[in-house]
């Protein structure tokens, strides 16, 4: 199953957030720390993709600290950008993102020319409780649900620093797969825009073969990494909806709980400090999405070009090369 979530007040973001950009200095993006890739937003590159970037991994604290640098290192390596990793309840985060800023723009600065700055990011990825610690109080709603805010706002970390908040944006049509289940994986996603169990079996799917030590010490199964990791995915949710008392009258288990179980567990971090992709494998999934969409457009720009021909020639649009069943 595709997973899609693009709800109207989003249209109103990508909206504001192109009128906003040409008066922007920086923008910073907040991704998630355990999905670095797959929560960069590639809306907003093209929306922002000429100015300078901040990339901050916000939730560091349990993402997996072997594959955080991984992330840093390889954003870094982008023209344009820098990149940091961040605890959004870090006590003074305000210094080095300012610090990261001037970086990239060192002509912006004093009160005739006031650095200005975007900060942006996927539902859920903490941007609104770092907001909050920046500025030193609650300016901005939060919550663990994702789309709490809804309104740009303007705060002032300085006489001489404006911060635009935007709310988070994810984008209309989400091409890589293995990004879809991870941003519903991690809360990114509206609960109505995919299936608990779907998702928690795709989860335990890559959970697995990594990060099989961490399983064994939550769910107590019994099994050592190596059985862990060849268990069904399917077999692996039953697993652990039994442990949980996930069952149901007669001994069936209950797997729609189980997988909200999985699922909570990944976000709360009760799992263990876990990343859900490295940089050579979201490279993979990029590469394997592009060709896709070649083949796609391929595809349709051919059924395009017999449309045009048979109006040309006044042929019937049916018949034996009607394209009835053809993918679409």
């Amino acid at each position: 199953m595709a997973i899609q979530w693009f709800p109207g007040h989003m249209h109103s973001t990508r909206k504001a957030i192109g009128e906003r950009i040409k008066d922007i200095d920086v923008v910073i993006e907040l991704l998630d720390a355990r999905l670095p890739g797959s929560s960069r937003n590639p809306l907003l590159a093209e929306l922002t993709g000429h100015k300078p970037s901040v990339k901050v991994l916000n939730k560091q604290d349990v993402a997996d600290p072997a594959r955080t640098p991984l992330w840093l290192d390889w954003y870094n390596a982008q023209e344009g950008i820098r990149a940091i990793g961040l605890d959004a309840s870090e006590p003074a985060p305000a210094r080095r993102l300012i610090d990261a800023c001037h970086a990239l723009a060192p002509q912006r600065g004093g009160m005739a020319k006031p650095m200005r700055v975007l900060i942006c990011g996927i539902p859920n990825v903490g941007k609104s409780t770092l907001i909050n610690t920046l500025s030193k109080k609650s300016q901005a709603k939060t919550g663990d649900e994702a789309g709490i805010t809804k309104l740009e706002q303007r705060i002032t970390l300085a006489d001489d620093f404006y911060l635009w908040d935007t709310p988070g944006m994810l984008w209309p049509r989400i091409t890589i797969p293995q990004s879809g289940y991870k941003l519903a994986a991690s809360g990114a996603v509206g609960k109505n825009a995919y299936d608990e169990e779907e998702v928690a079996l795709e989860l335990l799917a890559y959970l697995k073969q990594p990060y099989a030590p961490l399983l064994e010490a939550r769910y107590k199964l019994g099994l050592s990494p190596a059985a862990i990791d060849a268990l069904r995915e399917e077999e692996l949710l039953e697993a652990i909806a039994r442990k949980r008392g996930a069952v149901m009258s007669g001994g069936r288990v209950n797997l729609q709980k189980a997988a909200e179980l999985v699922m909570t567990d990944l976000r709360s971090a009760v799992l263990g400090r876990i990343t859900l992709e490295t940089p050579a494998e979201f490279e993979a999934w990029c590469t394997e999405s592009e060709a896709l969409e070649a083949e796609r457009s391929a595809k349709k720009a051919a059924r395009e070009a017999r449309k045009g021909g048979r109006k040309r020639s006044g042929a019937p649009a049916g018949g034996a090369d009607s394209e009835a069943g053809e993918e679409s």
